[in-house]
């Protein structure tokens, strides 16, 4: 159907016209009247009527300034038919020259503005067929030359060609809109084109479906276009129940600028729906707001912390939080898988450290559930996460009060911590309330070797990890693991790798700048 909208300041005349002519027949409706020229014309905007019959003589503005008017302001007017008294014949002669299209002479004859019906339907018909045929071949060209560009193709001539087929200056400020939703391609491209109106049409389908606009900083500012896009996401939304998102790029100048304008948007799409999120996201405003690893990394360890301690009210929580401090910004989901690998890590070393088993709560936990890389969506490792959480909180509980009253468990826990200090096996006998010779028999059972070697041990590794790491002097190193006698450090180390502590490190670089 046809809107047609009726404008007579005569409340006689818009209800004849209601009722004396059989609209739907003729394939028209009516969408409004309005008794004054300003109303029409905001009626006009507003409803986008393709047929306007309108009297000369009205308040404020009359029927040929409303004309006027609109011809002037609206990319596509409406067919307008003048109704005239006699006495106004000459205004409607004048009224040919505002691209009237026809005018009736009042008292209105029903049959004759029935024929005129007719006519008019069968020429408005013949534009939009005419209009929409140019639309779509335009959408072709641009369609193409958009997607040769957005798939990096370049040079010279290709950049002239979609400069002059989006009518484009050399630098023009440009930003992409890319719209994904239910629904198909060609209403996306309507329901876009309507909210980015624009002479000529700058919209494209990438190769996965989705919608995008090239739009102009000229004609829209950052702030009508986050407002329009707003618009848009929540008419697609009202009917579609599955996520629409609306990504917008930063901006920038030139038609060579199209690939990283779309890429910008799309990397943000890409991120929203593998997070499954659903909204308008900014290119910009993700970009600065994005939350730093560093801060990821102290939630994760937040977490950590919670489970260990096996306060398990509050591990939900901490799951949501340290999730979202990855989800936030635009990190994709290898990025948080490997946060939630490191936060596996500590929590089996954890369970070893309390002689459990990691690898079988591992395997279990698998089993179950699958593994990080098996992970698709945010929604199926937040899930994950959570039991990974709760189920080692249980496994470390059960562990603390089976090892609760093993006091060589403690000790070697304290020895793990205190190794770089002053450690002597007596001290330890006393610290826990134990005969020297048996503490040192039961360490020797747990541990597979001596107090002394276990001790030696631990402060060899920490020094090579050093060694590795760090531009620490060898006096320095041999301090900070336990050893205040250098030549002591020296003889130990060597006598544990095979080597000295400076060739050691000399081979260590070596490999790392192989």
């Amino acid at each position: 159907m046809m809107n047609v909208l009726l404008v007579d300041d005569e409340p006689w005349v818009i209800e004849g016209l209601r009722t004396m002519v059989n609209w739907t027949d003729h394939g028209f409706q009516v969408c409004g009247d309005a008794s004054n020229g300003p109303d029409a014309f905001r009626m006009i905007q507003e409803l986008g009527p393709e047929l306007v019959l309108t009297d000369i003589n009205m308040p404020v503005i009359n029927g040929l300034e409303l004309i006027e008017r609109s011809n002037r302001a609206l990319a596509r007017p409406p067919k307008f038919v003048i109704l005239s008294g006699y006495d106004n014949f000459n205004y409607a002669r004048t009224a040919m020259h505002q691209r009237v299209t026809e005018y009736l002479l009042k008292p209105i004859d029903e049959e004759e503005i029935e024929a005129l019906l007719v006519r008019l339907r069968k020429r408005i018909e013949e534009e939009l067929e005419t209009e929409q045929s140019q639309t779509r071949m335009h959408f072709l060209l641009v369609n193409n030359l958009l997607n040769r560009l957005i798939q990096g193709e370049d040079g010279v001539q290709l950049m002239q060609q979609a400069a002059h087929a989006l009518l484009l200056s050399e630098d023009a400020g440009l930003r992409c809109v890319l719209i994904e939703a239910s629904g198909t391609a060609s209403d996306l491209r309507s329901r876009a084109a309507k909210y980015f109106a624009q002479t000529p049409g700058r919209i494209f389908e990438d190769s996965a479906g989705r919608i995008g606009v090239i739009l102009t900083d000229d004609n829209f500012s950052f702030g009508r276009v986050q407002e329009l896009a707003v618009q848009l996401h929540n008419e697609l939304t009202d009917e579609s129940n599955r996520p629409v998102i609306v990504t917008i790029s930063g901006a920038l100048p030139g038609i060579a600028s199209v690939r990283e304008l779309y890429m910008q948007a799309l990397e943000v799409n890409k991120c929203k729906r593998c997070q499954g999120r659903d909204g308008v996201y900014n290119y910009r405003d993700l970009r600065r707001a994005g939350i730093s690893r560093k801060h990821a990394k102290e939630k994760f360890k937040q977490l950590t912390e919670i489970v260990t301690a096996a306060r398990t009210g509050k591990i939900h929580s901490a799951v949501e939080d340290a999730l979202a401090s990855i989800t936030e910004g635009l990190s994709d989901l290898k990025h948080a898988m490997a946060h939630v690998a490191d936060l596996e890590l500590n929590l089996c070393r954890r369970i070893g450290e309390m002689n459990g088993d990691p690898d079988a709560f591992m395997k279990k936990l698998q089993d179950e559930y699958g593994s990080i890389g098996s992970f698709e969506t945010y929604s199926s490792l937040r899930k994950y996460v959570l039991e990974l959480c709760l189920e080692a909180a249980d496994v470390l509980a059960r562990l603390e009060a089976k090892n609760e009253n093993n006091t060589i468990f403690h000790v070697i826990q304290y020895v793990d911590r205190e190794f770089r200090g002053k450690l002597q096996l007596q001290d330890l006998a006393k610290m826990f309330h134990m005969n020297s010779t048996y503490l040192g028999q039961l360490f020797k059972k747990e541990t597979g070797k001596p107090f002394n070697d276990y001790l030696n041990e631990k402060r060899i590794e920490e020094a090579k990890r050093l060694l590795k790491r760090t531009q620490m002097k060898i006096s320095e190193i041999a301090l900070q693991v336990g050893y205040p006698n250098t030549d002591y450090f020296i003889s130990k180390f060597k006598c544990k790798t095979g080597v000295l502590p400076s060739v050691y490190k000399q081979e260590s670089e070596r490999k790392t700048a192989g």
